[in-house]
């Protein structure tokens, strides 16, 4: 303990984390292994979005829907467990059990986040933290008086909410975010889904398993903004295949209740010569049970306080912050979706981590957010890291490319799962060969789980001679990136 301003006692740390997400406990635990005395102040749950309403939940409810899908197609594989589809004998899911068991699943891995927090002495304060003047975190319980603790450093990880938009007021029912869909007990007959980005399209996959007809509202040109361009259209081929219905360059109205529990949601495409505005005359109406708004999160950059200390928040909500995650207040460091890097867990420890090593003066090597791992879970499933084969040519690479579908590949024939593809983009070398690798895309079957050896090629730099030279085990779908990297070798085996 130590004095403060007027007397009053304050409590002291070596590290101070607001925020028990991801990015926020990453610090901690990382910090205490270190041996630094660390408080973790926590609003709500342990384990922030990613756990609670994030990536968690979403993961455990499109596995029921892949379950569903291998039902559905045991057929194929000799495996009779009855005909048709959702209503027509077919099988059918009961979300109130997948409910149960998506927070089994969460309960589990919470109690195991406290247990290491317990485990490694980080001291959790249950409250609201607000950083003010020369380090001092005022911890609000709700009731009583505010706890003051004070460190040498404080790490902001006050991480992120879901956009909403005009027009479209939650309320829980009609109309939801990410937070109240992956709570549904039900499955909606017909859905329209405002996005096209990652959250977007799981969720849009995910409800068409289920049996919901799917329309899939999206502003941008194509969907899956920021993916390579032969991803996303694959994406679009096979939704339309599974006849999920997608509008790009759509700009959404509003949304208007019939009364009998159901909305009818206006949409019509942007005008070409104003991508600002809308083409009112044009517009469609679509009635349906259920409108998921999912147009990506904001940031808390003012939630925690920050009275009297030199953090800057821009106008967007990031805290604004430097390449080794520095504010402009000496010692306080900012991580997670509360910044503006990529809005991903995984991103998140690796902030945290990082700036635990910073301030010990360890001098870690910056985060690349162009070269983090990116996962997206619809069916197909979307993998990559590095530089996609349009931004790698705006960088001013001369690039090689190849690609090769997984259609011929024996795991994926196996598994009754042949969509999708691998492409790597390298860079050109003077004598006109492909040399370093910057980037390795992927959409099909279970690619999630084979990114890693694409992204540590990125990360270390590896050239095609390189990575074509290690042996991939067979039958394997992780064989496709080993024959794609081996075609730009110029000695292709099977393609």
């Amino acid at each position: 303990m130590v004095m403060g301003l007027g007397g009053s006692s304050l409590v002291q740390h070596d590290l101070v984390v607001i925020g028990g997400g991801p990015a926020g406990y990453a610090a901690a635990l990382y910090g205490a292994a270190a041996g630094l005395d660390v408080g973790l102040v926590e609003e709500h749950l342990l384990g922030g979005t990613c756990l609670h309403v994030g990536c968690i939940p979403a993961k455990e409810l499109l596995e029921t829907a892949s379950v569903l899908r291998t039902v559905r197609d045991a057929g194929t594989f000799g495996v009779v467990v009855g005909d048709g589809g959702p209503g027509e004998g077919g099988p059918t899911v009961d979300l109130a059990v997948s409910q149960v068991r998506k927070q089994k699943v969460i309960d589990g891995l919470a109690k195991g986040v406290a247990s290491l927090l317990k485990g490694r002495n980080v001291t959790v304060y249950d409250g609201t933290g607000r950083l003010s003047a020369a380090h001092v975190v005022s911890i609000d319980h709700g009731e009583g008086d505010p706890t003051l603790v004070v460190a040498a450093h404080i790490v902001l990880a006050t991480g992120s909410t879901p956009r909403t938009i005009p027009g479209f007021e939650i309320d829980g029912t009609l109309v939801v975010t990410s937070d109240e869909l992956l709570s549904i007990d039900r499955v909606p007959d017909r859905v329209a889904v405002i996005g096209g980005g990652a959250i977007g399209c799981e969720f849009a996959s995910m409800l068409s398993d289920y049996g919901s007809a799917v329309t899939l509202l999206e502003a941008a040109p194509e969907i899956l903004v920021g993916c390579d361009a032969d991803v996303a259209t694959a994406i679009r081929r096979s939704f339309r295949r599974r006849k999920i219905d997608v509008h790009v360059g759509t700009a959404v109205h509003g949304h208007q209740p019939t009364g009998d529990g159901t909305t009818v949601v206006s949409f019509g495409p942007m005008d070409e010569a104003d991508a600002g505005s809308v083409t009112e005359l044009s517009a469609v109406e679509l009635e349906v049970d259920l409108v998921v708004v999912s147009v990506g999160r904001r940031p808390r950059g003012d939630s925690a306080g920050l009275i009297g200390t030199r953090v800057t928040v821009d106008d967007r909500g990031f805290v604004e912050v430097d390449d080794r995650l520095r504010t402009g207040e000496p010692g306080v460091y900012a991580v997670g979706d509360v910044v503006a890097t990529p809005q991903l867990a995984h991103v998140g420890f690796a902030e945290g981590m990082f700036v635990v090593g910073d301030l010990l003066g360890e001098s870690p090597r910056p985060i690349d957010p162009a070269t983090v791992p990116w996962c997206i879970y619809s069916h197909p499933e979307v993998a990559f890291a590095g530089l996609t084969e349009a931004a790698a040519i705006e960088a001013g690479h001369d690039v090689v490319v190849s690609s090769h579908r997984f259609v011929s590949n024996g795991r994926a024939m196996i598994l009754g799962e042949t969509d999708g593809l691998v492409k790597v983009v390298a860079e050109k070398d003077a004598d006109g060969r492909a040399g370093r690798i910057l980037g390795v895309h992927m959409v099909g079957p279970w690619v999630t789980e084979q990114l890693g050896q694409g992204y540590l090629a990125v990360n270390w730099e590896a050239t095609v001679d390189e990575v074509a030279a290690f042996i991939q085990p067979h039958p394997t779908l992780s064989e496709l990136f080993g024959e794609t990297v081996l075609s730009l070798t110029g000695r292709a085996l099977h393609g």
